[in-house]
């Protein structure tokens, strides 16, 4: 009899630990079962974390937790994660040398920051958007997502335009010690021509949105009066600029006549606007003053000869971050400031890595342009997210993207991440079409 009484205890105690391991691991299979949610609370963590090294780094973990989370999902269904592809060389080139460039440099929180916001991120969120947005449903949730992202970002430019400040969230938005253009609608990025630049790929997307019919009437109409209001509240050219590109192009050459009709309207409701807020007088003073202003002209002229200026001097390799905002600092004499800035991504790209830089970011661009082409013979579902007309808009996308970045340096992980995660999802698609059209061997 005495051998039976140590087996209770026994099973007792095994019981429990299988109990508490199933309970620890419980959360983790909620969010395997649902990539696409833990994906998205990844970007809302990123979208409310500006580029500022100072910040705390919650959205690192989000990040980590889910590239875990895809991992683990990739291996208990015993689908491989897809590493090789268009973009992922070329980004890929960038980040090694973005890497060995903060090997080379003591350790500096802002280095590391800035190259994960511009290469890291951006890269990891296109390989696992291909395998958390495989479906409809989920490429609905990002739809929605980019939707919700929008409306969020309007209100606060409009709360800024009007004067209605107190109501701004987050606080730190209005935080003049942190980043530039605190006199500007500059949203979560504290930074004009970044929030301007996710205002108009979100806008793009939610047009597109209102071309299916995804978008009820009344939200549409609500979002395309606010969104160029919003657009003009950041009080920056670049902004305007590429904003009235894209519409006046999808304008005259969309292939949906609800987009050309759409376009027209923005069109001559922003001419109105416009008009009507420039009559206000001392109102609206600033943004004259902003439309006569030739400062910012003058300063970026200077970067950009002394720029050059040192891209010849190193062409092939560039100067590395370091002695590059080291030389930088000693050529500019006109203007006084702590630290001087490019205000040009491809510039930057150019004078920091040199030519071989600079020759992988243009890979980089071609292959984002070249995913809104579908493979031989593919034929994507209408009034579905990413359908054919939604490709026919994804160069105009990239575009902007590219246009913006002329203006400032886009160290901006959640605008990276959007564009960057579209051409996941737009990459997975032309493999799949592939791998379900290629003969057996």
């Amino acid at each position: 009899m005495g051998t039976f009484e140590p087996i209770a205890p026994r099973a007792w105690r095994e019981e429990a630990l299988w109990r508490t391991v199933s309970a620890t691991f419980r959360p983790l299979h909620a969010l395997m079962a649902a990539p696409a949610l833990l994906f998205l609370f990844t970007m809302t963590v990123m979208l409310f974390r500006p580029a500022d090294y100072r910040f705390h780094s919650y959205d690192r973990f989000a990040f980590v937790l889910l590239i875990l989370v895809v991992l683990l999902r990739s291996w208990t269904t015993r689908i491989p994660l897809r590493l090789a592809g268009p973009v992922v060389w070329p980004i890929t080139g960038l980040l090694v040398l973005a890497l060995c460039d903060a090997l080379s440099q003591p350790y500096d929180p802002e280095t590391w920051g800035v190259l994960a916001a511009k290469w890291l991120v951006p890269l990891g969120l296109y390989v696992l958007a291909g395998h958390v947005f495989e479906d409809a449903r989920s490429r609905r949730q990002f739809e929605v997502f980019a939707l919700l992202v929008l409306a969020y970002l309007c209100v606060i430019a409009i709360l800024f335009l009007v004067g209605a400040t107190e109501f701004i969230f987050p606080h730190y938005i209005l935080d003049e010690g942190l980043g530039i253009h605190a006199d500007r609608a500059r949203g979560p990025f504290l930074q004009a021509v970044a929030n301007g630049l996710a205002l108009n790929m979100l806008g793009l997307i939610a047009m597109d949105s209102f071309r299916r019919h995804r978008l009820p009437k009344a939200p549409a109409i609500l979002l395309l009066i606010a969104l160029p209001l919003a657009i003009v509240a950041t009080r920056t050219r670049a902004v305007w600029l590429s904003f009235a590109g894209s519409i006046l192009w999808l304008m005259f050459f969309s292939p949906s006549r609800c987009l050309r009709r759409t376009c027209l309207c923005l069109v001559l409701a922003g001419v109105l606007g416009l008009t009507l807020m420039l009559s206000f007088g001392s109102s609206h003073q600033p943004l004259r003053e902003r439309l006569e202003e030739s400062g910012p002209v003058a300063f970026r002229m200077a970067i950009y000869q002394a720029g050059w200026d040192m891209f010849q001097k190193k062409p092939l390799t560039g100067w590395g971050s370091l002695a590059m905002q080291a030389e930088l600092s000693s050529q500019i004499s006109d203007f006084h400031q702590e630290q001087f800035f490019f205000h040009n991504t491809y510039l930057e790209v150019l004078v920091q890595y040199g030519l071989i830089g600079l020759a992988l970011y243009v890979w980089l661009v071609i292959d984002l342009l070249r995913l809104g082409r579908a493979p031989p013979g593919a034929h994507f579902p209408d009034r579905t997210f990413l359908d054919a007309q939604f490709r026919s808009l994804w160069p105009l996308i990239v575009v902007v993207y590219l246009l913006n970045a002329s203006f400032v340096v886009m160290n901006y992980q959640f605008i990276n991440g959007l564009l960057f995660t579209l051409a996941g999802m737009l990459a997975a698609q032309n493999r799949s079409h592939r791998e379900v059209n290629a003969p057996a061997n």
